[in-house]
């Protein structure tokens, strides 16, 4: 059977329209659903950000799921007002009973254990008030009683974060309400916080996650850890979407079950496991 040119051009015409109009569907179909995919805010505190675990986790996340995250990182108590304003979808932060109360006052349905790592007080490497020689159960608030008997420079986040909440609470156990040219309140991250301590060889509370990932950058080491008072648990919470309905409830659910997931809890136990010999955060989902 012979076909005429003109014939053949036509049928290439039809073949290449159907073609464009598949293509274009394919592609209509990815954009619509790019288009449906929201960025998921999330409000957490500077420790989370300042140890590198955000930028070893988040890249995954965003892999796994396609959806981008706006991480801002303040203290706990900010990032808790932003979830009690609408302003965030999902929180990582680290103060349990401030979490607790967010739940009971209808801001989020649930919260959930993440994982947890212990603050340590850091000091000048000469240890000039001894206080790595202190023994007992009370070896914190010794640390601290012998830090303020003497005078020496403390820096205090004083920020309302988890940290500063915790470093409150132990002030508070003896009684002591800190001020004095002693005293320094920062109003600044954890990080920045060890840079001002090293600088000026005083003392401060830290998360140990954070100081292990900057310890090589700071002229300070470790005075007081390992005590009873000193866990850090960080918690999970996705804001009530049936009380901001602004929020992107779908991608904060996502984002709240791929961090409790064995995968990602056996990514945080690994984080700078290796380089420092031990696990800067533990994780403990239920």
């Amino acid at each position: 059977m012979k076909f005429s040119k003109k014939l053949l051009t036509s049928a290439l015409a039809v073949l290449t329209a159907v073609s464009i109009t598949a293509c274009s569907g394919n592609t209509d179909k990815k954009d619509s659903k790019q288009a449906n995919q929201k960025d998921l805010i999330l409000a957490t505190t500077t420790s989370t950000q300042d140890s590198g675990l955000l930028d070893y986790l988040l890249p995954e996340f965003t892999k796994d799921t396609g959806i981008k995250v706006k991480t801002i990182a303040v203290g706990t108590g900010k990032a808790i007002k932003m979830g009690e304003e609408g302003e965030a979808d999902v929180l990582l932060v680290h103060d349990t009973k401030s979490e607790n109360k967010f739940v009971k006052d209808g801001n989020s349905k649930e919260r959930h254990d993440v994982m947890y790592n212990d603050f340590v007080i850091v000091g000048p490497k000469e240890d000039p008030l001894k206080l790595k020689d202190i023994k007992g159960e009370n070896k914190t608030e010794d640390a601290l009683k012998k830090i303020k008997e003497n005078q020496a420079t403390f820096i205090s986040r004083a920020d309302d974060s988890g940290t500063n909440k915790k470093e409150l609470k132990l002030w508070e156990a003896l009684n002591v309400d800190p001020e004095g040219a002693w005293y320094v309140e920062s109003g600044a991250g954890m990080g920045d916080v060890l840079k001002m301590a090293s600088e000026k060889q005083a003392y401060t509370l830290t998360d140990r996650g954070t100081y292990l990932s900057m310890k090589d950058k700071l002229n300070l080491d470790v005075v007081v850890e390992n005590d009873k008072d000193l866990k850090n648990q960080y918690g999970v919470m996705c804001v009530n979407p049936d009380k901001f309905k602004s929020v992107n409830n779908k991608e904060a659910e996502e984002f709240e079950e791929w961090i409790l997931s064995p995968k990602v809890q056996k990514e945080i136990e690994g984080f700078k496991k290796e380089e420092y010999g031990q696990s800067l955060f533990t994780p403990n989902a239920k």
